[in-house]
């Protein structure tokens, strides 16, 4: 990813973060010679000696994770985004821009062939973005949650390579990032809002 230096961010922790605040990212791949990519939503686990890992699972009729063990996947967290007017800048001499945040995560993945193991990722996910719907899982009649297992191929990736980009107008005059950050903050859009927030929080 292209990242000019005062856009990079570095810290491991703030982008460790990020990809659990937005856990629905893209995982892309070679599938037959060709770049091929997924959508889904990661646990993403922090380990004490600072590894870090993504936790999803396939469906079984994705071919994606055939060939996945045999090379490094990339997965892409990217929100939120919003457009930057030039009529916000103080000088006319000024064009549009986006403002975004991306984490690429690069890293050797690992299938999860072992039911038990299976379960256990999926209740990981449960407990990540549902904590509540476990109640309901485990009323469920077990030859039901065995066919969903038989349904999915679950994988932990460790990830090797992080890059983290900030774009948030860190190359513009206090004044001008102030006037850009009040306009995203009173948009309807939600991911301008959000933009807003991070825009702020890097402020401080």
């Amino acid at each position: 990813m292209y990242t000019p230096t005062h856009f990079a961010q570095t810290d491991t922790a703030t982008l460790v973060a990020f990809m659990r605040r937005f856990s629905f990212a893209t995982i892309v791949s070679q599938v037959a010679e060709r770049p091929f990519a997924t959508h889904l939503p990661f646990v993403v686990e922090h380990s004490e000696d600072g590894q870090v890992t993504l936790l999803a699972h396939f469906a079984k009729a994705n071919p994606q994770w055939q060939n996945l063990e045999a090379q490094t996947a990339l997965v892409i967290f990217s929100e939120p985004h919003a457009y930057i007017s030039p009529s916000l800048y103080e000088k006319e001499l000024n064009v549009p821009t986006w403002n975004y945040v991306a984490v690429h995560a690069y890293g050797q993945a690992t299938l999860i062939t072992d039911e038990a193991q299976a379960f256990e990722l999926l209740e990981k996910q449960m407990q990540t973005f549902e904590k509540e719907y476990l109640i309901q899982w485990s009323g469920l009649p077990q030859e039901y949650k065995n066919a969903m297992v038989k349904g999915i191929v679950a994988f932990r990736l460790n990830v090797s390579q992080l890059e983290g980009k900030e774009k948030l107008s860190q190359n513009k005059k206090a004044g001008e990032r102030e006037r850009i950050i009040a306009h995203l903050a009173e948009s309807p859009d939600g991911a301008s809002r959000q933009m807003a927030e991070l825009m702020q929080q890097k402020s401080v």
